[in-house]
């Protein structure tokens, strides 16, 4: 790659088809890589919340945002726990992607999550999306380090709050060590991007099998997650007899964690792990899968 990176998106990666690519294959054969990214963030009390449940009264803002920064202090204190029921009671782990500020607000959820073997991966050091920020070195470098502190080892991964990027964005993870991202939401299979500071890897990531899409957004049913989301691993499972597929699961403890959704994300693992020819990794995992099998 010649010039500056930064300067278009194309320039990050070369196109090339699924269709097109070298052969890949999972171990024992298998047809899918589902990996659970769980969110856990900081929205501070005293900023405009990051999503709203209620508009404000008679159209006027109000600050401290009382009803909507409750709503996700909810999931922080009910939620999370109701997540971490469902993966351990089926030996499932996630990837956790964590403000680095949340490590000391939140250290008993990241205690928990820690002891249950999941995944730290940086997303922000708090809730405010990458293009507001004044330095974003000093927010990557204060959120890996939280992270490093709390956890003993830095975060390989790393989703930027919002999936928001700017055009230095790439190039400050991959001077700071992380070695994938999650913000590229353009493919089924691992894909590889240009930085200044050598490739940084797109773990296949996902805003349709996202309850910040599917419930927060569009403000579907509560069983939406299940319904679409069997459908997304079924019509994956099916290709993926050929061409081995990443299925990514993002939930966040306000959302899927609240009692009238959490039964429909039991389902969709149930329905997943029903499949043989299916493994349940971390973003680490396949990352590391990925690139086993480029060397190969």
């Amino acid at each position: 790659m010649t010039g500056d990176p930064g300067s278009n998106l194309r320039a990050r990666l070369p196109y090339a088809s699924i269709n097109g690519r070298p052969k890949t294959t999972l171990p024992g054969n298998a047809r899918v890589a589902v990996w659970t990214i769980v969110n856990a963030e900081n929205w501070e009390p005293s900023a405009p919340m990051p999503r709203a449940v209620l508009p404000p009264p008679m159209g006027r803002s109000l600050l401290p945002d009382l009803p909507n920064w409750a709503w996700h202090e909810y999931g922080m204190r009910v939620g999370f726990w109701r997540f971490l029921e469902v993966l351990s009671s089926r030996g499932l782990r996630a990837s956790f992607a964590v403000n680095g500020s949340v490590c000391s607000l939140y250290s008993e959820i990241c205690r928990a999550a820690l002891n249950a073997g999941w995944e730290f991966i940086g997303h922000g050091y708090v809730q405010r999306p990458m293009h507001t920020l004044e330095d974003q070195r000093s927010a990557v470098h204060d959120t890996i380090k939280a992270i490093k502190d709390f956890c003993g080892y830095a975060p390989r991964g790393w989703e930027s709050p919002g999936l928001t990027e700017t055009d230095d964005t790439l190039d400050l993870l991959a001077e700071a060590g992380i070695e994938y991202v999650a913000d590229w939401v353009l493919d089924d299979q691992p894909v590889s991007l240009n930085t200044r500071f050598g490739g940084i890897v797109s773990v296949p990531y996902t805003v349709e099998i996202n309850d910040v899409v599917i419930s927060a957004v569009q403000q579907h049913r509560s069983d939406e997650i299940y319904l679409r989301g069997k459908d997304q691993f079924d019509r994956l499972y099916l290709e993926g007899a050929d061409i081995p597929r990443v299925m990514a699961i993002s939930i966040h403890p306000y959302l899927t964690g609240v009692p009238h959704r959490i039964k429909y994300l039991e389902m969709l693992y149930d329905h997943i792990l029903g499949h043989d020819g299916v493994v349940m990794w971390t973003g680490a995992e396949i990352l590391d899968w990925h690139k086993s099998q480029v060397a190969a």
